[in-house]
């Protein structure tokens, strides 16, 4: 029998990964990873005794099943053979022959993931903890809008099959562990959670990071701006970087590209600054990408 790999996008995060690993383990297939894990991620494998899958060096030819994206731009290598996908983004994809596809509008791939498979689930705990973590990461604790009731339920359920008595407390110490970008490099933390995105046929590169003292993020905001301007020069129209700040709920976006553009997209003013905060913004998926995709198509 070929070899099936489950695999999740370029920047790994603990969706992505945690779908990876508990579908290719119900399914019999492999799970990989198409990059470097972030200490997120690295703390829940650990927490519940999963070995880190293997990153694929060379994907091309093999054939794949995708988790958590569908972007051509988000693949571990465009050149393998796409014959699935398990995600809950907007499909963005063709492919030149059915295969199969499970998208839904929920918070988390893993919110889907374990709703497929629930009976398998709740006979491995570990797969359990590892959907939870999913679960919390990607809905940023319950507080993203992207947060549906199935995802609260289905926290609760996996909850109560790994032994997590307070989800909410857990999903706190989890993000506490990739909230501080104090002493790390500007670069890796600007990458770490980067995507490519195509907009008006415009190739867009958002950055984002969650945090808990957005004090840290104001220090850094030359080098931030700095970054982004490098990487603009790399053959993008516009980059973005989100600082989301998980406690008081809101995120500052710094930008190299149009102002004008992200001020009709967002609504707002923003002066002779390179950067905004906006209240209440939690979410790429759907309070930064929709908006700015309109902003391009209206150009």
């Amino acid at each position: 029998m070929e070899d099936i790999y489950v695999v999740g996008h370029k920047s790994p995060d603990t969706d992505s990964v945690a779908s990876a690993i508990v579908y290719a383990g119900i399914k019999g297939y492999k799970a990989a990873v198409a990059g470097e894990l972030n200490p997120e991620t690295v703390f829940v494998l650990s927490k519940f005794g999963v070995k880190t899958p293997e990153i694929f060096a060379n994907a091309e030819g093999k054939k794949v099943i995708l988790v958590d994206h569908n972007e051509t731009s988000q693949m571990a290598d465009d050149k393998s053979e796409v014959v699935g996908v398990v995600d809950h983004h907007k499909l963005s994809m063709s492919v030149s022959k059915p295969i199969s596809v499970r998208v839904e509008p929920v918070g988390a791939t893993a919110t889907i993931v374990a709703g497929m498979y629930m009976d398998e689930v709740k006979a491995n705990p570990a797969w359990a903890g590892l959907l939870l973590s999913a679960i919390l990461s990607d809905t940023v604790i319950f507080k993203s809008p992207t947060t549906t009731e199935e995802d609260r339920v289905m926290a609760v359920t996996l909850a109560d099959v790994c032994g997590i008595k307070d989800p909410v407390a857990y999903g706190i110490e989890m993000k506490k562990v990739n909230a501080s970008i104090v002493g790390k490099d500007i670069r890796s933390v600007i990458g770490a959670d980067f995507k490519d995105f195509e907009m008006g046929g415009k190739k867009v590169g958002i950055g984002a990071v969650e945090v808990v003292d957005m004090s840290e993020v104001a220090a850094r905001k030359g080098e931030i701006l700095s970054r982004l301007t490098e990487l603009k020069g790399d053959g993008y129209e516009m980059v973005i970087f989100a600082a989301t700040d998980i406690i008081n709920e809101g995120s500052e976006l710094f930008f190299a590209g149009d102002k004008a553009l992200i001020e009709k997209a967002f609504g707002v003013q923003i002066g002779d600054s390179a950067s905004v905060y906006i209240k209440g913004l939690m979410s790429r998926k759907k309070q930064i990408v929709p908006p700015l995709e309109e902003a391009y198509k209206n150009i």
